[in-house]
């Protein structure tokens, strides 16, 4: 995610990649680093955020611990420092760093390709103008939501930022169900890539709530009635409630132990 931070930045024209600094343990990762995006990259963080306006955070979870100390000694009154990791609160990472300038982003995968939905808020030491400057760099990843409610973040986690793996797993299960029935697997990939693809752009583009349009589709006692049938004989609609509602309370303790 945070190549994929990298790579809208400079493809936006919002930095030049000399203006971006990168701290990143693996020397392989730092070399493939600098040769694929001509940014500058360091083996200690400290190194990385002298200078900068907006610091990102970009780590697992479980490294958050060894990180934070000493990110907070290295960071200066005038720089935001944004998180996108999952779980980790934004007064728990003030805690840890003593930084009160925090952001905290929740972006998906699509991010990768410039097609993603990052749900992001702000402590209130943010200034306006460093507001703006997170938003910009956000936005170059996709569609960009902001939120009063840090709690909506980790609700995001759980909805959008998981939610491509839903996705990904209800394709994988159209292409095997069209390969059954005697498609071929290419040919099953593309029709059921493109139905998920238009399906979603009709419902944002038209502003139909979903429920209608699947009744545009439905005709009575036809063939997708009978397989809606067999959706709700499957309980779809609650496994997938019940899914995003597993991934929230994880979200909640990846961390903070919430």
């Amino acid at each position: 995610m945070c190549e994929a931070i990298v790579t809208g930045i400079v493809s936006s024209s919002l930095a030049a990649p000399s203006d971006i600094s990168v701290g990143e343990p693996v020397e392989a990762r730092r070399r493939a680093l600098s040769h694929r995006h001509g940014v500058s990259v360091h083996a200690d963080n400290a190194a990385a955020v002298v200078g900068a306006e907006l610091v990102v955070l970009s780590v697992k979870p479980q490294s958050l611990g060894s990180v934070l100390p000493s990110l907070g000694r290295a960071l200066s009154s005038g720089q935001a420092l944004a998180s996108i990791v999952a779980g980790a609160r934004m007064r728990s990472i003030t805690d840890e760093t003593g930084h009160q300038a925090v952001i905290r982003v929740m972006p998906n995968t699509p991010a990768q390709i410039a097609a993603g939905v990052s749900v992001w808020t702000t402590a209130p030491d943010v200034t306006d103008a460093q507001r703006e400057a997170a938003r910009s760099v956000v936005a170059t990843l996709g569609e960009e939501v902001y939120v009063e409610s840090e709690d909506l973040i980790d609700m995001a986690t759980a909805l959008s930022a998981s939610g491509p793996a839903y996705v990904f797993t209800f394709i994988e299960a159209l292409i095997d169900a069209g390969v059954s029935i005697g498609m071929s697997r290419d040919l099953a990939g593309q029709l059921a890539i493109e139905t998920v693809l238009g399906s979603a752009r009709m419902a944002k583009e038209t502003g139909t709530h979903p429920a209608e349009l699947r009744n545009m589709v439905t005709s009575p006692g036809g063939t997708t009635a009978a397989a809606l049938m067999e959706l709700e004989k499957g309980r779809l609609r609650h496994t997938v409630m019940e899914a995003v509602t597993k991934a929230y309370r994880r979200s909640k303790k990846l961390v903070d132990g919430r």
